[in-house]
């Protein structure tokens, strides 16, 4: 899929506060910053985070439908700075393929594919703020357990309605970034850190 110079403005203008991701921004910040311990690894996790989450809605579409946003709950993945894992039933060759027209739309401007509502990144911040609040109103109301049980209702009530969209904005601005700097070297089926059999999609950093 070919996306043009429209498409790209139109992805563009999803992004908040007029910000677009440039092509070289990674590849010039580890220029720059070379000598940072760890720099490359955490800049490749964040490009492979957003790659994993374009794959998984790339296999969830059903017939390739570009406009198709469904979510098959039995996929999932976990990002590393050498590739990533794919959990469910899925062939090869459909993975290779899907991965190869991830890594294609993403970086032709699909941007929000970088972006998943099931990501652990929503979590986080859905456990953050639930604490957060639930901190600030232990504070500010009377000791009385009453007062209490209802302010804490209120912080888990008040952080379900944000966590959603601050989670996407986490993952948009700070747990992914898109790959720009990647390309494939392999998928084989192989074991994560538990031992749990997964696909895993190898790739490696270029300029």
């Amino acid at each position: 899929m070919t996306t043009n110079a429209a498409s790209s403005s139109s992805r563009a203008s999803e992004f908040p506060f007029d910000f677009a991701p440039q092509r070289h921004q990674d590849a010039d910040l580890l220029r720059q910053l070379d000598f940072v311990p760890g720099l490359k690894e955490i800049l490749t996790l964040r490009q492979v985070h957003a790659l994993e989450h374009a794959t998984v809605w790339v296999l969830s579409q059903s017939g390739g439908t570009p406009t198709a946003r469904a979510d098959n709950q039995l996929l999932g993945g976990m990002s590393t700075d050498q590739g990533f894992y794919l959990y469910g039933r899925v062939n090869i060759t459909q993975l290779r393929h899907a991965v190869e027209l991830a890594l294609q739309r993403i970086a032709s401007g699909e941007w929000d594919l970088a972006v998943h509502p099931r990501c652990g990144t929503n979590l986080s911040v859905a456990m953050l703020l639930t604490a957060g609040l639930a901190v600030g109103i232990n504070l500010a109301l009377p000791k009385g357990p009453i007062l209490q049980l209802l302010g804490l209702g209120a912080a888990a009530a008040t952080a379900a309605q944000l966590a959603p969209d601050l989670g996407a904005l986490a993952q948009r601005y700070v747990t992914t970034a898109i790959p720009f700097n990647l390309s494939i070297v392999d998928i084989s089926v192989s074991h994560d850190f538990w031992g749990r059999e997964a696909h895993f999609v190898r790739v490696r950093w270029v300029e």
